[in-house]
């Protein structure tokens, strides 16, 4: 659905306190600016603004020549980040929208090319510490996982819509579950007593129905597929495949990529960070494909095909966060980052 262009500028509406926010530091803030390159008077957008942390690390850097469109399809985060980012005046341009739509953003503002854009793929803290918005079981909540609250269906919709064989394929691909289909008999066998609406409900469903698979049967041999050791809570893949289906998060990613290169400047730099396999291969894919369009022999001294290179990838492997940034930020350790050129 088609975002909102109106820009943003009232305060926060949120049930965290925007201080809580601040505690908590944007994923992998030193690479971004190592591969953006942001200078005095540079236009920059920063796709999916969030609780305004990259934001405000770029803008330090360009103000107050420069200027920052942010854009985030949820209204709260563009209202956190407008207030906590006024001191920077007209350098910073908040704006509701779908990243996916960045061109027609753009033209909105009368914005033709521009220098550096980044897209973090991930959910903010804001977000996540609000447990009205569901993203997290830490508190329990409501099982929502919009972005956009005011529309689309809930995860609690999704979970009643979809039958076991439905639901496991989507944990299978989404969440790259490896007891999926434990998962989805155990939920489905709880919402024949009731609904499952509330998110540590659900994470308790997921937990019960993981130790479960994983305890040996009679034979000696496991139920299921033992997971490995792991530091994370086994719901989190679950609410992950959720959330990536309720905002429908992997569709238009390859397009956006495509619409973002031809809004850059020659020389100008895209930066995009994903914290899921599917996600980062999306943008793997998708940057080689801008990145070898022609198609002419080697040595012409100019392309015959009609297709040229739209981008020079700058980071043939993905950037992973340091190890001191996950032990001081663990919610990076996922994070991967890849950075390419426009020709």
């Amino acid at each position: 659905m088609r975002m909102n262009n109106a820009m943003i500028s009232h305060s926060p509406k949120s049930g965290v306190d925007a201080g809580e926010v601040l505690q908590h530091l944007p994923a992998m803030a030193q690479e971004v600016l190592h591969w953006l390159e942001p200078r005095p008077g540079s236009l920059l957008v920063d796709c999916t603004l969030g609780g305004g942390g990259h934001a405000e690390l770029l803008l330090e850097k360009i103000a107050p020549a420069g200027r920052l469109v942010g854009i985030d399809r949820d209204p709260a985060s563009v209202a956190h980040a407008a207030a906590r980012l006024s001191r920077f005046g007209d350098s910073f341009s908040p704006l509701r929208g779908d990243y996916r739509e960045i061109r027609d953003q753009l033209d909105h503002l009368g914005i033709g090319q521009v220098d550096a854009i980044l897209a973090d793929l991930g959910v903010s803290s804001l977000q996540l510490l609000d447990p009205q918005r569901g993203f997290g079981f830490a508190a329990d909540g409501p099982l929502d996982m919009r972005f956009d609250p005011s529309s689309g269906e809930t995860a609690a919709g999704l979970l009643e819509r979809l039958d076991e064989k439905e639901l496991a394929r989507l944990l299978r691909r989404h969440g790259e579950q490896p007891q999926a289909g434990a998962i989805a008999r155990a939920i489905k066998r709880a919402m024949e007593r009731g609904p499952v609406t509330r998110t540590t409900q659900l994470a308790g469903i997921v937990a019960s129905a993981v130790r479960w698979a994983s305890r040996p049967g009679r034979s000696g041999r496991s139920l299921g597929r033992r997971p490995r050791r792991s530091r994370t809570h086994p719901a989190t893949r679950t609410f992950m495949a959720l959330r990536i289906a309720v905002n429908d998060e992997l569709s238009g990613l390859d397009r956006f990529i495509e619409d973002a290169a031809t809004c850059l400047r020659t020389g100008g730099r895209l930066c995009v960070i994903s914290f899921h396999s599917l996600e980062d291969r999306i943008v793997k894919q998708t940057f080689r494909s801008l990145a070898s369009r022609c198609v002419c022999p080697p040595g012409l001294p100019v392309c015959g095909c009609g297709r040229s290179n739209l981008l020079r990838v700058l980071t043939p492997r993905s950037v992973t966060p340091s190890p001191a940034e996950t032990e001081g930020n663990p919610r990076a350790r996922s994070a991967r980052l890849r950075a390419a050129e426009r020709l």
